[in-house]
């Protein structure tokens, strides 16, 4: 077919292939299957995988061993997770027998609710015993019995990656180690208890990790625990 160009031709330039037009239909991109979130529809599995702790509060007159199954979200994938699913806390006692099994029951439902757990964490640690509290093994203190189960709980979500471990650096721990064996040395004599815990005898409280570790040395209380300081 013959066209005429009937207009002044004033330029030209040379039309290449078009290479972008797509030849074929592509394929649709691919979906990453969806993750799986706890919540409370989740069946019970019949395999579960625990952690059991045991603890003796001076409170209670046998030991109390809590259980805690976790169930495994996302298995064989970049997203793979343990979740808590379940508390049991068992005992030879009785005597704490219907609060403990209400506990269990509501920490079970809120572990299977899914989210943040560490809320859950606060409120135990911060219940109170009006007959007042207990130092356990290393001196750390606990207000209450339900707050000692907190701090298991706390322990659990640590060791399986929902809570954030605290941990000092090298250097904290070695100034600290230094400072202990400076404080001891110099108040070996100062008193002949024998029932002295992991820190110091005439070591205080110290009011962030609720551990009889603070030592005052040159002006400056620090505790041997945590590592807290208020110089002065």
């Amino acid at each position: 077919m013959t066209v005429k160009i009937s207009n002044k031709i004033v330029g030209y330039r040379v039309k290449k292939a078009d290479t972008d037009a797509p030849t074929e239909q592509q394929a649709p991109a691919q979906q990453e299957p969806k993750l799986q979130k706890m919540n409370e529809y989740i069946e019970r599995p019949d395999f579960l995988v625990g952690t059991t702790y045991k603890i003796k509060p001076p409170v209670a007159e046998h030991a109390m061993y809590i259980t805690i199954n976790d169930i495994l979200l996302n298995e064989d994938t970049d997203h793979e997770s343990r979740q808590p699913y379940e508390v049991f806390i068992n005992s030879k006692s009785m005597e704490h027998f219907q609060w403990v099994i209400a506990l269990t029951r509501v920490i079970s439902a809120v572990f299977r609710k899914g989210g943040d757990l560490t809320f859950l964490v606060e409120e135990l640690r911060s219940v109170y015993d009006p007959n007042g509290g207990y130092f356990k093994k290393g001196g750390v203190f606990m207000p209450s019995l339900v707050a000692e189960i907190g701090a298991v709980i706390e322990k659990h979500l640590k060791a399986v990656g929902l809570m954030e471990s605290e941990e000092m650096s090298e250097t904290t721990k070695r100034i600290l180690a230094e400072k202990r064996a400076e404080f001891e040395a110099n108040n070996a004599k100062a008193t002949n208890d024998d029932k002295a815990g992991d820190f110091p005898p005439n070591a205080t409280m110290c009011g962030k990790c609720n551990t009889k570790a603070v030592i005052v040395m040159d002006g400056c209380a620090t505790c041997l625990s945590c590592g807290d300081s208020k110089c002065g």
